[in-house]
Formats: C-alpha cells, sequence, structure tokens
C-alpha cells in the first residue's frame, strides 16, 4: 500500500488515481493526525508526504511528521511534495530520513519513476549486516547510497557481472573500488568459487612470482615447503588485483602471460599449470599516460579494461554522505557494544560540505573518531568539527569551519595545497586527489594565480 497524506483534495484525488491505474493500493489522508494514525496500525510501502498543512509555508510540519512516521516506519521509503521547494529545505528533508524529494507541480510520468526506484532499491526485510539485494537478485553486498552517479556505476556492474569479461575500476583512493570488484563476483556465474584479494602495491619485485603463482620445496633458499599462488587459489573464481598502477614492468610482463595463456609455472617446477579465473583490476593511477611514458606496458593496459568502470569521488555523490555517516556510525556502535548513537541534522549537513580528499575512508575514519572520543548519545556538528583534521599539511587542526560554504572550504583547500607544495601543480592535484585539469579549472573558477 502507497500512503498519500495532502491537505489539498484534488492533489489526493489525482495521485490515487494515477497510483491505482498503475495496480498500486492506495490509501490518502489529509493531516498529520489521520497520517499517524494511519502507519500505527499498518506499513506502507511507500510514503509520498506534504510539506505543509497551515498557511506557513516552511516545510517544519512536515519536517517534524516526516520525523515521527520514521518512529513508526523507519525503513519505508519517504518521498516529500511542496509547492515552495528549496534546496535547503531538500537537505534537510533528506537528513531526516526522506528518500527523495519532489516539488509541485510534477511531471506524472518522472514521479512514477521515482515511485517505482524508491521501492525497488527499498529492501523489506534487511538486517544491517545482511548484502542490499534488488528486486532482481542484484546484490549489492555493502554499498550504501542512491545517488544518480553511483546506481549509474552499479548498473553497469550488473550488465557486466554475469560475462566473462576483464574488468578496471578506476577512481580516487578510498572510493570503494574493491567493494565494486566483490559485487562483480558476487553477481557472476563465479560466485561460489573463491575471490581472491591482491594487493600488487604490497608486493615486492622478487616476491612476485612465488606470491602469485607458488613455488615447488627447494625453489629457493627460504622455500621449505610446496606453497600454493594467488592464481592457483583463484582457480574457478575471480582474482582482484588491487593498485596495478604500482606493477613494475618486469613484472608486468609475467602477469601479461597468464592473462592471455592462462597457464602460470610455479617457482622451481617447468611444467605449465592451466588456470581459469576471471580478473579484476583496480588503480587510482591515469594507465592511459602510464602508457604513454612507457611505463606501463599497453598490451597489458587492454587485456585488463575490456570493460572500465569509474568509481564517482565522494565529492560528487554529496546526496549519499548523510547515509553512509548513520552506516558508519550503527556500524561501529554494533562492533563495539555501544548503545545506539545520533547525528542531528547539523552534524549531517556539517558532513555534507566537506571536501573530502581521502573519499569514503575519510567520512568513515571521522565518524569513528568522533563516536569514540565523544562518547555521548547524539554528535552535533560542533562535535564533528572538533575531531575534523584536513589532510592538506599546512592546515590547521584547530582552525574554525563554522560558517564556511563549501565553495569557499574548497578554496582554502587549494590555497594551503598550492602553499605547501610551493605552486607545483602536479604536487597540488596529487595531493587534493583530483587531475591537473579539474585543478585548472578549480583555480580559473576562484580567480587564483598560483604563480604570485
Amino acid at each position: 500500500m502507497i500512503l498519500i497524506i495532502d491537505d489539498d483534495s484534488a492533489i489526493r484525488s489525482s495521485l490515487s488515481f494515477m497510483l491505482k491505474r498503475a495496480k498500486y493500493d492506495v490509501q490518502a489522508v489529509s493531516n498529520p493526525k489521520e497520517a499517524i494514525e494511519t502507519v500505527r496500525s499498518v506499513t506502507p510501502q511507500l510514503i509520498l508526504m506534504d510539506m505543509n498543512f497551515s498557511l506557513s509555508t516552511n516545510g517544519e510540519e512536515g519536517l517534524v511528521l516526516l520525523r515521527q512516521v520514521k518512529l513508526f516506519c523507519p525503513d519505508v521509503p519517504v518521498i516529500l511534495m511542496t509547492a515552495w521547494g528549496s534546496i535547503p529545505l531538500a537537505v534537510q528533508g533528506m537528513q531526516a530520513g526522506a528518500f527523495d524529494f519532489i516539488t509541485k507541480p510534477w511531471n506524472n510520468a518522472a514521479l512514477m519513476q521515482r515511485i517505482e526506484t524508491a521501492l525497488e532499491l527499498t529492501a523489506k526485510d534487511k538486517t544491517a549486516d545482511a548484502p542490499v539485494t534488488d528486486d532482481d537478485g542484484f546484490d549489492r553486498s555493502r554499498i550504501i547510497g542512491k545517488s544518480k552517479a553511483l546506481l549509474d556505476v552499479l548498473a553497469t556492474v550488473k550488465r557486466v557481472a554475469r560475462t566473462g569479461a576483464s574488468v578496471l575500476i578506476t577512481g580516487e583512493s578510498g572510493t570503494g573500488k574493491e567493494l565494486i570488484a566483490e559485487a562483480v563476483h558476487l553477481n557472476s556465474p563465479r560466485r561460489n568459487k573463491p575471490f581472491v584479494k591482491v594487493n600488487l602495491g604490497g608486493i615486492s619485485q622478487t616476491l612476485f612470482e612465488s606470491e602469485m603463482f607458488g613455488h615447488k620445496k627447494g625453489a629457493f633458499t627460504d622455500a621449505v615447503t610446496d606453497r600454493k599462488g594467488r592464481f592457483e587459489l583463484a582457480d574457478k573464481g575471480t582474482i582482484f588485483l588491487d593498485e596495478i598502477g604500482e606493477l613494475d614492468l618486469s613484472c608486468q610482463v609475467k602477469l601479461l602471460r597468464v592473462l592471455q595463456e592462462q597457464t602460470f609455472e610455479p617457482l622451481g617446477e617447468s611444467r605449465p599449470r592451466k588456470v581459469d579465473v576471471r580478473v579484476v583490476c583496480a588503480t587510482n593511477a591515469d594507465l592511459e599516460q602510464m602508457v604513454r611514458e612507457h611505463t606501463f606496458r599497453e598490451d597489458l593496459f587492454y587485456r585488463i579494461n575490456l570493460i572500465t568502470v569509474h568509481l564517482p569521488a565522494l565529492r560528487e555523490r554529496r546526496e549519499d554522505i548523510p547515509l553512509l555517516a548513520r552506516h558508519f556510525a550503527e556500524s561501529r556502535c554494533r562492533a563495539d557494544g555501544l548503545s545506539p548513537v545520533e547525528l542531528t541534522a547539523d552534524a549531517l549537513d556539517f558532513l555534507s560540505r566537506l571536501p573530502y580528499p581521502g573519499n569514503i575512508r575519510e567520512l568513515k575514519n571521522l565518524v569513528e573518531r568522533t563516536l569514540l572520543v565523544c562518547g555521548k548519545p547524539q554528535l552535533t556538528a560542533d562535535d564533528f568539527k572538533a575531531q575534523y583534521h584536513p589532510s592538506v599539511p599546512g592546515t590547521s587542526a584547530t582552525e574554525s569551519l563554522q560558517g564556511l560554504t563549501l565553495e569557499e572550504l574548497e578554496k582554502r583547500t587549494i590555497l594551503q595545497a598550492l602553499e605547501a607544495h610551493g605552486n607545483n601543480l602536479s604536487q597540488v592535484a596529487l595531493s587534493l586527489g583530483i587531475s591537473r585539469a579539474a585543478l585548472y579549472r578549480r583555480l580559473e573558477k576562484y580567480g587564483i594565480s598560483f604563480n604570485d
């Protein structure tokens, strides 16, 4: 059942008619009192809620009702409706738990698409640790968010996972590339076979063959027993090669042979062994540029990136920040046996404005550190400000950020990075986690002359 809450009888009638034609059960009420009575006795699939029920147009009544409804139906998606739409009001509604926000008048086709998306993405009986599975069986694993940028990525993963194609996952450090790799494996025909993770940045050139292909007893001084390599462990499954851009040229040649011929030779053995693996790679490096600079083999590059999936930075999917922050807080409380902690609206607003050069990893660290240090049942913006330590060198940890807009914070961060790195734009871009082209655009946007 879809519940409509609106004081305008014409709105209730038109929405009811549209939804009934789409074969949905509908119940419509005209005020907050009737709405609360309804959700006390029944749990709707979705709620369409007006933001104003009197002469007031500030949306406060809708926000209060939303919080009340969420007490009775915490997992039910709520789409807010108002003729007085504004970005700040939308942000408040999303922070209070709304799924989406529309302004009147709306396009019926667009509204139906949002309703169908809300129903599709909301799991009915999920637990906090259970994988999120769409209606068509797609396993999102631990991937949190509903932004368009993330949903576009998942749509690509959904299409390619069931194939055997090699996948290259690109994106800045901390964006969740490993989770996407797991999603590719979990939604493939190999889901019940091994998923072997290898951080190539942590394997030295001398140990590469032993780690990846294994060795026989006596192959070298410390080889006291036979050992299986990572490729053999991943046979019939998926091998995830993280930080592939860190691999030196001599090791790239050895890796290419395995990928081309699906065979390898353990150290100390001359007989090739056959292996059947799907390869998923990840990097935060610009491999195309590395190919041009002859630091990454062109043939290996084309072998690993039949399909490329680019993960957006956290600053490009800010609407997911409140969801992620709540998830990290709940997970830490469960892991440490702590009482639930609430993040206030101003706290979520503050978190949503930060630049996050470290992306999701940085957000997780900030939320968990603040939760553990403060030890309070409710965390405010001031609590997070006290624990926020910008990662750019030269940034003062005690400097007040209150009142800064996102643009002001971003400009200040760029200026501090320029000073810290002596106007070396390559180093500045690297420290900020953006490309040189993106840095040039921001310098132009803020009128910053780096020669000053």
